[in-house]
């Protein structure tokens, strides 16, 4: 084929629309979410999305990607593409699943966003759902013994909070004290944006049954304990290791929950009159050793500033995914930012608010966006996020209403 005979091509560039989630549930017997389907509350989010977003004909819908670690069960068959059928989207739009671990929505989102840049989609959804009351970590996996008969990692790799531990031996300065100081500014600055009204409004309500209580009506999250003090933190036991580091308290708790967003190329949301929230400037996945998983954001965040060319000068708003305080203050450590920097997660992390593995991505998407609504004084922003089995994972976006914007 000749070059007359090809259509040209060009990167085109891609915009976050909108992001919603449900309340995120407590994971176990007595959570909101016990006698709830995982495949129905991703269903909750592509609707709302449509529904708040009316002028997007579900036709025009070109992709639903959805995330989930553990793909069995009502999180297995390809849930992408039942969740969309489930929603009433057209069976013309197809959809997959996709997982890398707890960045398996940012993932979904990179993945979308890129065939959106190269043209092969206009508009797509992507998002992520765990529920660990279902599907606790774990379940069904059988790793290779050959990973630690011929010692390519360590015993503690397969354990997210042995890693965590592991971290704080490595960097000594990554104090207990530190890490539960951390924790209880999580769920302060959470608690203080719920009474801003600056979390809520994208949380979709979602209808609940137990043989208890009967129906019920989820609309705020389960996981937030506001009354958290650095007192009561001391007390608590460390699972992991005696005489450890991490609690229950300084960790992200286990938890149900799904979110989803709504990307498109800028030209086609113009087009169909769909707002911007933020456009993608890039991103970057990476590599570490997996006995330490929680400094992944480290190297994942130098690639991505590296290939946009910027700077972490440049970035005024980092919402950074809270595994554990200690991956979170190593990233900050490294990159010289304080641990109460006004910058860092300013509505409070998942500490407070719960982390459901492959939703979390896309969470930190939707309140970034946000945030730019109401900082046109920050240009760029950045979420970001360490991975199971040795990753992190960055993406960078640009504020569309930034003041300094030409005219």
């Amino acid at each position: 084929m000749s070059s007359a005979e090809r259509r040209p091509r060009s990167l085109r560039e891609v915009v976050f629309v909108d992001g919603v989630r449900t309340p995120f549930g407590k994971a176990g017997p007595t959570g909101i979410y016990a006698e709830t389907r995982a495949d129905d509350l991703v269903v909750r989010c592509i609707r709302e999305l449509l529904r708040r977003n009316p002028s997007l004909p579900a036709e025009r819908v070109d992709e639903v990607a959805i995330a989930a670690t553990t793909q069995i069960g009502d999180q297995g068959l390809t849930i992408g593409r039942t969740a969309a059928l489930l929603a009433g989207l057209p069976k013309s739009v197809p959809g997959f699943a996709i997982d890398r671990m707890c960045a398996g929505a940012m993932t979904a989102v990179t993945t979308t966003a890129s065939g959106i840049a190269f043209g092969a989609y206009d508009v797509a959804i992507a998002g992520g759902v765990e529920h660990m009351g279902h599907h606790p970590m774990g379940e069904g996996v059988d790793p290779n013994p050959r990973f630690v008969s011929e010692r390519i990692v360590d015993d503690s790799a397969l354990v997210m909070g042995s890693t965590a531990e592991n971290l704080h031996d490595r960097f000594p300065h990554l104090t207990k004290e530190r890490a539960d100081a951390f924790a209880v500014a999580s769920q302060q600055k959470y608690a203080a944006a719920v009474a801003a009204g600056q979390i809520g409004p994208e949380l979709v309500p979602v209808a609940t049954r137990s043989a208890e209580a009967g129906w019920g009506l989820a609309t705020v999250d389960e996981p937030p304990r506001p009354n958290t003090t650095l007192e009561g933190l001391s007390t608590l036991k460390t699972p992991f290791r005696p005489h450890g580091h991490v609690t229950a308290g300084n960790a992200a708790g286990l938890n149900d929950g799904a979110t989803g967003c709504l990307l498109a190329a800028e030209e086609v949301a113009e087009e169909l009159g769909l707002d911007v929230g933020m456009r993608l400037v890039g991103f970057g996945f990476a590599g570490v050793e997996p006995e330490v998983m929680g400094v992944g954001p480290i190297p994942s965040t130098e690639k991505a500033l590296a290939r946009t060319g910027l700077t972490i000068d440049d970035i005024g708003l980092f919402e950074l995914n809270e595994a554990f305080a200690v991956q979170v203050l190593a990233f900050l450590d490294h990159f010289g930012i304080a641990d109460d920097d006004a910058r860092v997660n300013p509505w409070g992390g998942a500490i407070a608010v719960g982390h459901p593995l492959a939703s979390s991505g896309v969470r930190l998407m939707t309140q970034l966006s946000r945030q730019f609504a109401q900082r046109p004084d920050v240009r760029y922003g950045l979420t970001a996020m360490c991975i199971g089995i040795g990753m992190g994972g960055t993406v960078i976006w640009e504020n569309p209403n930034w003041e300094g914007a030409a005219k």
